[in-house]
This record gives C-alpha cells, sequence and structure tokens, in this order.
C-alpha cells in the first residue's frame, strides 16, 4: 500500500460519510451532557441500535479531547456490528471505520488512518459505489438523521432530509420511520415556538408506533401529541401501556410524566420523575421537569391562598426552596441550557434574591452561540425582571427593544413587542421626555411600519442627541422610503 501525505489523506477523509463530515459543532451542544445522555440510552434502551449510538458517543468523546476512549467506543462499534447486522457487517461498518480514520488521522496516526480509509474503499469499490469512498445507503442517511437530532435544534431541518431519504429506499423501515416522526414533532415544537407552522407530527407517529409498538421513543410522544389536540383518553392509553411494558426506562417515565403534568396531576408527574431520576441521577432534563413540577404548585398554592396562612407561606418557601435546588441542579448538568438558567433567575427573583437573579441572567448573556429565539427569551425575561424587581422602566425598556430588534419572528420578540409597546404608552401619558424613550418610539413604530411617526420620534432623539450617527442615519433612510 502506497502511502498518502497527511494533505492528500485529508482530501479523501472529507468524502467520507462519518460524524466528523457532518458538520455536527461543538459549539452547538454540552460534550459532558450528551455524553452522559447517550451512556443512558446505551444502557436503558435495549431495543435500539446500540452501533449507531457507539459512533455517535465516540465522536462526542473526541470533540470533548478524549480521543483514546473513542477509540474505545468506535471498537465497541465494529465489535456489535456483526451482533446487530449479521448478514450486512461490511455496509453496517462504514460510519464506524470512516469515524476510525478521521481519529486516527488528528492523533497522528496516518497509517493507522489509511488502513481505515482503504477498507472504506474497499467496499465501495466491492458494491459498485458511482464515489470511490462514499456509498448512497439508506442507513448511513438514519444514522445521520439520529446524529443531527442528538445536536439540538438547528440541525432538526437537516435531520428530517437524512430520514426522507433513508425512507426514499425503504419506506416500510420501523426505525427510519421514528426517525422521521420524532423530527417532525421536534420541528413542530420548535416551529410553534416561532410562531409558524409545519405540518402535524400526528399521522408520522401513528405509522411509526404501527410499524413498531415496540418502540420507547414515539409511543410516548404519540400520547402527548393526541393529548395535545384535546384526545386525553386516546394519548392516555399510550401512556399506560408503554409504562407497564417498560416501567424502568427512563425516557418512558419522563415523557409520562410531562402528560400527567399537562393533564393537571403534578403529584402522579412527580411520582414519575423521582423514579426515573434515581435511574439517572444526572439528568438535567429530569431536574428540570422536577422544577417546574414544584413550580407549579408553588404558583398554584400563592394564587389559592388559605386560611392558615402562615402554614400557607410555609409550604410556599418549601416549594420556592425545592424549585431552586433543582434548577441550580440543572446548570450544573447542562452549562449552556438557557431555558434552566432563565427559570432559576426567575425563582430567584422571586424569593427576593435579586442578586442572585442578577447573577444567572449574567451567565446566560455570557454563553455563546445563543440561537435568535434564546436571545429574545433572555431580553423579555431580563426586562421583566428591571421592570418589576428592580423597578427600572428605563433599563426594562431596552431589554425589550434589543429582543424586538432581532430578526427572529417568534412568540419570545411578541411578548417584547407588547412589553415595550405598554411601557412607551405609560411614558407618554407622563409625559416623560428622554432620548432612549425618542430612540425606543421611533423603532418601534418603524417596526410597525408607521414611518412618519418613527421620523418624527428619531428627530426628537436627535433634538437631544445632534450628533448621534444611528438617529441621523434612522431618518434618512425613512425619508428616503418615504420618496421612493
Amino acid at each position: 500500500m502506497s502511502f498518502l501525505s497527511q494533505e492528500d489523506l485529508k482530501e479523501i477523509l472529507q468524502q467520507i460519510e462519518c460524524h466528523f463530515t457532518w458538520m455536527l459543532q461543538k459549539e452547538h451542544i454540552d460534550p459532558d451532557e450528551l455524553e452522559e445522555r447517550i451512556a443512558e440510552q446505551i444502557q436503558f434502551l435495549i431495543n435500539k441500535s446500540k452501533v449507531l449510538n457507539y459512533n455517535l458517543l465516540a465522536y462526542v468523546k473526541f470533540l470533548n479531547d478524549k480521543k483514546e476512549e473513542a477509540l474505545e467506543n468506535l471498537q465497541k462499534a465494529e465489535e456489535t456490528v456483526p451482533v446487530e447486522y449479521p448478514g450486512d457487517v461490511e455496509k453496517k461498518s462504514l460510519v464506524t471505520w470512516g469515524n476510525y480514520a478521521w481519529v486516527h488521522y488528528h492523533m497522528g496516526n496516518l497509517t493507522e488512518s489509511q488502513t481505515y480509509m482503504k477498507k472504506v474503499e474497499s467496499i465501495c469499490k466491492q458494491l459498485g459505489s458511482a464515489s470511490p469512498y462514499k456509498m448512497e445507503l439508506s442507513q448511513i442517511y438514519c444514522e445521520k438523521g439520529w446524529a443531527l437530532l442528538k445536536f439540538g435544534s438547528r440541525y432538526y431541518e437537516k435531520a428530517k432530509e437524512s430520514f426522507e431519504k433513508a425512507l426514499e429506499k425503504e419506506p416500510e423501515n420501523p426505525e427510519f420511520n421514528s426517525g422521521y416522526a420524532i423530527t417532525v414533532y421536534r420541528l413542530e415544537d420548535y416551529y410553534a415556538k416561532k410562531h409558524s407552522g409545519i405540518g402535524s407530527s400526528l399521522e408520522p407517529l401513528r405509522l411509526a408506533v404501527k410499524l413498531n409498538p415496540d418502540d420507547v421513543f414515539v409511543v410516548p410522544l404519540l400520547a402527548l401529541k393526541l393529548q395535545e389536540i384535546n384526545r386525553v383518553k386516546e394519548g392516555e392509553k399510550y401512556i399506560e401501556e408503554v409504562l407497564r411494558r417498560y416501567p424502568d426506562v427512563p425516557y418512558v417515565l419522563r415523557y409520562a410524566a410531562k402528560f400527567y403534568r399537562k393533564k393537571g396531576d403534578v403529584d402522579a408527574s412527580l411520582q414519575h420523575l423521582k423514579k426515573a431520576l434515581s435511574l439517572t441521577p444526572n439528568s438535567g432534563f429530569l431536574h428540570h421537569q422536577i422544577g417546574i413540577c414544584y413550580r407549579t404548585q408553588y404558583l398554584a398554592l400563592k394564587k389559592k391562598g388559605s386560611k392558615n396562612k402562615f402554614q400557607s407561606l410555609l409550604k410556599q418557601f418549601e416549594l420556592m426552596k425545592l424549585c431552586i435546588f433543582h434548577f441550580q441542579k440543572v446548570v450544573e448538568c447542562k452549562t449552556k441550557f438557557v431555558y434552566a438558567y432563565i427559570d432559576l433567575a426567575n425563582i430567584y427573583a422571586e424569593q427576593g434574591q435579586l442578586w442572585e437573579a442578577d447573577q444567572t441572567f449574567q451567565k446566560v448573556f455570557a454563553i455563546s452561540n445563543l440561537t435568535s429565539t434564546e436571545k429574545q427569551q433572555l431580553h423579555f425575561n431580563y426586562g421583566r425582571f428591571q421592570e418589576r424587581h428592580r423597578k427600572s422602566e428605563m433599563n426594562a425598556m431596552k431589554q425589550y427593544l434589543a429582543g424586538l430588534k432581532i430578526e427572529n419572528t417568534s412568540f419570545e420578540q411578541k411578548k417584547c413587542e407588547r412589553s415595550l409597546k405598554q411601557l412607551l404608552d405609560k411614558a407618554v401619558k407622563k409625559g416623560t421626555k428622554c432620548v432612549e424613550i425618542f430612540k425606543s418610539l421611533g423603532f418601534f413604530y418603524q417596526h410597525l411600519g408607521l414611518k412618519e411617526k418613527a421620523i418624527e420620534a428619531y428627530e426628537k432623539a436627535l433634538e437631544m442627541d445632534p450628533t448621534n450617527e444611528e438617529y441621523l442615519s434612522a431618518v434618512m433612510n425613512l425619508k428616503l422610503s418615504l420618496e421612493s
């Protein structure tokens, strides 16, 4: 075998279909948390492919600078292929070999890297592939789809495309249908938050359950979807059945808990969550759900009131402490879980711990690579904190305006718009005059398409700050748009 230069080898490796060429970025995940989650699935989901999870875990280990552990997991994947796919070992090993080649390349083991690259090349040639280093296989599209799905909402659209390609060749494959249904469900939830629309996940979930009634991923999601469209009794039958068959699978327990919390049975929800947590004590997701349950109980008690005020206040204080404990656990486990930080900050504020609340918000501002929706959620909640707890309407206005300025149609943007309008109306009625208010009014009117009112507001801002280029540019651009 003639040995390639490092540059030539890299050029070939970039053609191989595997986790290293699927553009899965480290900055979009918490590697430690994802490692934990994949390991849990390998342990508890006995009916699911371990090969896929070992491959993904190896890649995440590599991203976490644990190259030797990455190789160990690739070895486990390679050893598991003949067990899971006894009649199709070579095809099912292509992704594993590609990952092996890349890990060895990054470790400087160029001979080993080229050995695995040659294995891929040999199978591609043997099976008559048009490309010497790539096979158009439905199983590879499926594995890519699952990997993209695990890396979060930024990758959902690409995951859907991958599962669709897999289904083109095998439309009745249970695994492909499961992946596709889950992706559509996640996309549906994601776009709901963005105040947009996508086709219902109901039929894909029904088909996936029909093809594999034992699938612990899709059965609970079908139940939640049925609950969402007010078919609660039908959904509860699926939840009860999957709980009966898989009472010790954390994934089943956590979605059963979500079902019962939405139904209003918070005690049942907590029961399932605590059982799941006993099985997977480091799960940030479970701690977050438990915290939400305690918060629900706290808010209900606060709203209801009680004849015995002292006992009621004591119970409220106890529930808030439990909320804080579990939300703190979440951010320890999932350091980039924006919504958990916001939940923690808000409950600190509710308890009067304003310094702790502010510090928690600042931690979110320091997180890099926030999505537009996450940024808007942060600005809205920090604005509300400034308005309600710091009693600073001006600082609140700045936050709402920052959220509104982000070009991303979402519920969070609408909340910023509504809250900003309320504060601006209040300021105008009071006759308050300051540059920040006129600047905010200018942008707000511009956002609504009221250009003449926007010009008037920006001009008043300019009277107070004549050298401000932002206000001057806004006035000029708005006047030009009126003339055109």
